[in-house]
């Protein structure tokens, strides 16, 4: 069992600050870059000042999910590297601590950070993701709303549709194509009245054509409600493919539960779910991910401070990090077109980093 000490206080004190002075830099300067692209379109369709600025602000829980992981590299390094240029971390290692030991406290001070900001992660940020996709939406096309937890919803006319989820299907050819779940249709009269209603398992768009799969529609009348079932029939909307992908959310975006319905739906109907499966294991392995690449960048935070070689590891150790988030997203890549299980193509790259701190731990014993 490992007792909190007071060098333990010293070293999360000075990792945790360091963290949150940049993730706060980071985040900033993303949300910064954001606005003014979000101000360049002020004036399309009633968008203003407020939308912008409240895009921001939706969207920045994901962003501080996002630029945890750099954040926790970069705080760390730089947290130790204080320590060393004061002279404490060298008292520390005096006093009997192994570098294990020391970085035994970065990586439990990280994990505390990282589980709170998964829970961010998986609540705020799909929420404020859901709710900037709607303002977009409707800054490109006015007849277009988004509502979180009913989907889309368009009017045509008469008709009000309502689609659940839209999700990005890739074809075989390599491109994406939309697709809409759980697809309904209202139909209103003049006086208010319900005179159709239409429901199908989804919708799909081929050859600039919309058309309706297990379909269920309902007349209703002043006497009685006639009802039919067809497998499939054309869908004669003008809903554009190019403004729904405006409404699509990331699979990075959305919370576990959603990817597991549309991980569930894609693969009951024979579809490629490899996309979502791959962002729900991304997410569920999040702190095991970030607090693999603190544990593996941990060793360039140590050195002699006088020989000038400190600052020479924190760059080669961020190098270090940036390479393995690109070696990351290839190994996950290709883990999807091998069809590697997407738990296991996540697992890789943190695993390989473990074993590469743990030897170089265990040869400082």
């Amino acid at each position: 069992m490992i007792r909190i000490k007071r060098a333990d206080r010293l070293i999360a004190t000075s990792v945790i600050g360091s963290i949150l002075i940049v993730w706060l830099v980071l985040t900033g300067f993303d949300a910064l870059n954001q606005l003014v692209r979000q101000l360049s379109r002020v004036g399309e369709h009633g968008y203003t000042v407020t939308d912008a600025l409240l895009f921001i602000v939706l969207t920045l829980p994901r962003r501080l999910y996002q630029h945890f992981g750099s954040a926790a590299l970069i705080g760390g390094l730089l947290g130790l590297g204080g320590l060393a240029a004061s002279g404490e971390l060298t008292a520390l290692r005096a006093a009997g601590m192994s570098k294990f030991r020391i970085v035994l406290s970065v990586v439990l001070a990280t994990g505390a950070l990282a589980l709170l900001v998964m829970l961010m992660g998986e609540t705020l940020g799909p929420v404020g993701d859901q709710r900037a996709n709607a303002l977009q939406l409707q800054s490109r096309s006015g007849r277009i709303a988004l509502s979180y937890g009913s989907g889309l919803w368009v009017k045509e006319g008469p008709q009000f549709i309502n689609a659940r989820y839209a999700v990005a299907i890739r074809n075989p050819n390599g491109a994406d194509s939309i697709r809409l779940l759980d697809v309904r249709e209202y139909t209103i009269a003049d006086d208010g009245q319900l005179t159709r209603f239409l429901r199908a398992r989804d919708a799909t768009r081929d050859k600039g054509s919309w058309t309706l799969h297990q379909v269920r529609d309902s007349r209703v009348d002043d006497q009685r409600v006639q009802t039919s079932t067809v497998d499939s029939m054309p869908w004669h909307t003008d809903l554009d493919p190019e403004v729904l992908k405006q409404s699509l959310v990331h699979p990075e975006y959305l919370s576990m539960p959603d990817l597991l319905r549309n991980m569930h739906y894609l693969s009951a109907n024979g579809l490629n779910s490899a996309p979502y499966a791959n962002a729900f294991w991304g997410h569920a392995l999040f702190p095991l991910n970030v607090l693999a690449l603190v544990f593996c960048a941990m060793p360039f935070a140590f050195g002699s401070v006088r020989s000038g070689g400190l600052g020479r590891r924190i760059f080669i150790g961020m190098l270090l990090a940036i390479g393995w988030y690109f070696l990351q997203r290839v190994i996950t890549n290709m883990g999807m077109v091998y069809g590697v299980p997407a738990l296991l193509a996540n697992l890789i790259p943190s695993l390989f980093l473990i074993a590469l701190a743990s030897v170089y731990f265990r040869r400082q014993h």
